[in-house]
């Protein structure tokens, strides 16, 4: 072709491009999930992992995109005028130099700071007094600055947990702590984060409830619920949203007691489950618990609102099908609860897995560690399966009590237990993860000479 020969466009193609470059990324976003979910299920084993690679590399990809744009947005403030890291934060950047390797270069590139910067907070690791990076004081009602290191470790590493799930996990473990005193450990944070935990930690009241669970496996609540296999489902084109059945999301069927707030059962589906196939479940989840409950709590879905439903229920369970009040407390909360905690410590914190027996392994795994490790703000710090089985609750134990000069006889945040040992014991945190998972920790006080 000759140089002079120039191919005209269509006209006003400008006007279309952008919404067509979105479009496109789109497009290829929902093609990537469906290969991989092919390749998850029908591919070789070797297949399976790098598929699993690329999707890694891929989350990866985009995360550090998301942080080019918020430092580019950054950089752009003078620097004077850039909100100073508070000591806790310098203190938290020095220990991940040290972790990562990294030079003072590098350190200054990631965290916006000169290198000098970085230099004299090194000088001043060991100083004390006002002007240390760490004052140290000795008050008999203040507990030392190794708790206060421990309740800053937990918030850096769980960033969802709040003020009562940390004060209630550190009970268990042994060290009694308020709530209150748990916030203002970690008050350092922004307003806005600290505004959002609280809404986060906040288990659900106990008002009146038209039927009042007496006893475990009396009351059972059923909910069904989508879990995307990608960060969501909004496409660019009408209908804006994709396909929810595999491999764009699975559904997850879940059955919790009311009494003990414990997991009874799950089920898994590729798409939304017939009511046939939640009946079986549910006799499923009735011959494990060797129990069929009093009454079953569910919403007004089609799958449930049906007659072949509401035989089965009179046939199992003695008693029709309650269906909960959308909107009013005691109906459908608690079952909804639990499903928006799974979803915020489990599979969004995780790749969801595109086999269906993975995605089993990954649910189960969270309902064992949250019946058993994670204590629960309606049970008062106790865990699910304490309440459901009737063993003594962990934060009944006798307690570490960290201040040397604290009167053995003096109250301690709820609930109130023995001293062991002497008191002024020194600790150092555990943390352990259920099954390897990098979001179910198993939280441990250890005392230390």
């Amino acid at each position: 072709m000759a140089q002079s020969e120039v191919i005209p466009l269509p006209r006003s193609w400008h006007g279309h491009i952008k919404s067509a470059f979105i479009h496109a990324i789109a497009l290829t976003a929902a093609a990537f999930n469906a290969a991989l979910g092919r390749t998850a299920t029908q591919g070789s084993k070797l297949a399976r992992i790098q598929a699993r690679l690329d999707r890694a590399n891929h989350e990866i990809a985009l995360l550090k995109e998301e942080m080019r744009l918020k430092d580019a947005r950054f950089r752009r403030v003078n620097p004077h005028r850039r909100p100073h890291y508070r000591p806790i934060e310098r203190m938290q950047i020095l220990q991940l130099r040290a972790a990562r390797g990294w030079s003072m270069s590098q350190v200054a590139d990631a965290f916006l700071l000169s290198e000098l910067t970085i230099f004299t907070w090194q000088q001043r690791i060991d100083e004390e007094g006002d002007g240390a990076l760490l004052q140290m004081s000795d008050p008999v009602s203040k507990f030392p600055d190794f708790v206060r290191a421990i309740v800053q470790q937990m918030k850096a590493f769980f960033p969802k947990m709040g003020k009562d799930k940390i004060a209630q996990i550190l009970a268990r473990a042994g060290l009694h702590i308020g709530a209150t005193t748990v916030h203002r450990m970690i008050k350092e944070k922004p307003k806005e984060t600290i505004a959002e935990e609280a809404t986060e930690e906040s288990d659900e009241a106990a008002p009146p409830r038209v039927v009042t669970a007496k006893r475990p496996d009396h009351v059972w609540h059923v909910d069904l619920s989508v879990v995307p296999t990608s960060a969501g489902f909004w496409v660019p084109w009408f209908p804006f949203t994709r396909l929810q059945r595999w491999p764009f999301c699975w559904w997850i069927a879940v059955v919790v007691d009311h009494f003990s707030r414990s997991v009874v059962g799950f089920a898994v589906y590729k798409k939304k489950p017939t009511s046939v196939e939640v009946r079986t479940f549910l006799g499923t989840a009735i011959s494990k618990a060797r129990k069929a409950p009093r009454h079953l709590i569910v919403d007004r879905d089609s799958i449930f609102d049906c007659p072949g439903f509401i035989s089965w229920c009179k046939r199992k369970t003695k008693n029709p099908p309650r269906f909960g009040a959308v909107g009013k407390h005691g109906s459908i909360a608690v079952v909804e609860r639990f499903i928006r905690t799974m979803k915020t410590e489990c599979t969004r914190q995780i790749l969801v897995p595109f086999r269906a027996k993975r995605m089993r392994r990954e649910l189960g795994h969270y309902a064992t560690w949250y019946n058993e490790h994670r204590p629960h703000t309606y049970l008062e710090g106790r865990t699910p399966r304490e309440v459901y089985d009737g063993l003594s609750p962990a934060n009944s134990k006798p307690r570490y009590e960290p201040r040397p000069n604290w009167p053995r006889g003096s109250p301690c945040s709820s609930p109130q237990t023995r001293i062991r040992g002497k008191p002024g014991a020194r600790l150092v945190l555990r943390i352990s993860f259920y099954e390897g998972r990098r979001n179910l920790p198993v939280i441990e006080l250890k005392r230390v000479a």
